[in-house]
């Protein structure tokens, strides 16, 4: 196995592009219909990563599901884009939804029902990845994922003796704090998460200094994505600051998966799918990583829905198009010693 992607899983009911929020007792329509996908950590990675081009077979999704439609939507869903999924599934627990409206120009707004995402057994994550032996292990969406999330740095400690490089994605915890996620930063090669995630997780205002202290704490690499401004990324070496390419906004959902499934193909194009070492890595292989994630977190917003739009050929023609112009504007500076 490739990559080993464990989380969240969500099926996301999504009504996009709508002229306003409805007050009470108002009916509003929705121009762009509402529609149902496949949504989650676990889920938009692992697909997304086979719309990069990962092959058939070097990809999974571990997560937790009801015995519910939703959960046979998931299923179907991970099986029809060639995911080998392993699903727990938890009695008297139906699967997580999410409630997304978007109001055109602004942000999405979620309403989430955790489900059976927080009982996502540890001993069933390891006894996957045992058997996987993957080169990247990717835990997305922990912070909703409770009983994964208390065990966390021990799961990733056991995980990184196996050789895998680890990559941890969060969101704001569900009925708990951000305690849990310090001591896993020692066993973590890379770090993701937005600004308002960075400034709870660290206190820090500044995505220079909240960077900074994600690698203090541990973290071989951390990145923040801002969205429309970009992101900056830091290493034990360098900071990197890189602008957002330019392109129409219908759906953000799904973008920071999208990305972190763009940075992890880049990872695997430049290792060449031997080296599970983050470290071993130049300046500009961690660039054109970064790159192909912007990339791909781009497309992502195109179109409704968290994958419809991240396809290897929609990456490859933003970065045609715009990633030279973008390069010439990256900053990159050497880290203080």
């Amino acid at each position: 196995m490739l990559v080993t992607c464990a989380g969240i899983l969500v099926v996301d009911i999504i009504a996009a592009d709508l002229p306003k929020i409805a007050n009470p007792g108002e009916l509003v329509f929705a121009p762009a219909g509402i529609e149902i996908h496949l949504g989650g950590h676990s889920g938009n990675v692992s697909i997304d990563l086979r719309k990069l081009g990962l092959k058939e077979g070097n990809v999974s999704s571990i997560g937790a599901i009801g015995n519910d439609i939703f959960g046979n939507f998931i299923e179907e869903t991970l099986n029809k884009y060639g995911v080998v999924a392993h699903l727990q599934k938890v009695s008297n627990v139906g699967t997580s939804k999410d409630l997304i409206l978007v109001v055109r120009g602004e942000d999405r707004r979620y309403h989430v029902d955790n489900g059976a995402n927080q009982f996502l057994s540890p001993n069933y994550v390891l006894s996957v990845v045992k058997m996987e032996k993957p080169i990247v292990f990717y835990a997305g969406g922990v912070g909703f994922t409770t009983a994964l999330d208390e065990q966390l740095p021990e799961i990733l400690r056991e995980i990184k003796d196996f050789g895998a490089l680890t990559f941890v994605d969060p969101v704001t915890p569900y009925m708990h704090g951000w305690d849990f996620l310090i001591p896993a930063m020692k066993w973590t090669d890379i770090f993701h998460c937005n600004m308002d995630e960075a400034r709870q997780i660290t206190g820090e205002n500044n995505p220079h200094k909240a960077c900074e202290t994600f690698i203090k704490m541990g973290a071989n690499m951390a990145i923040i994505s801002l969205g429309d401004k970009g992101l900056i990324a830091r290493t034990r070496r360098n900071v990197i600051e890189m602008p957002a390419f330019k392109v129409p906004v219908i759906d953000p959902t799904g973008a920071g998966d999208a990305l972190c499934a763009g940075i992890i193909s880049g990872f695997l194009q430049r290792s060449k799918y031997k080296s599970c070492d983050i470290t071993s890595l130049s300046t500009d292989d961690i660039i054109e990583m970064l790159l192909i994630g912007e990339a791909a977190g781009a497309a992502c917003v195109t179109m409704v829905g968290t994958t419809t739009a991240v396809t290897k050929n929609n990456v490859e023609k933003i970065l045609e198009e715009q990633g030279e112009e973008l390069k010439r504007n990256i900053k990159v500076s050497d880290v203080a010693t």
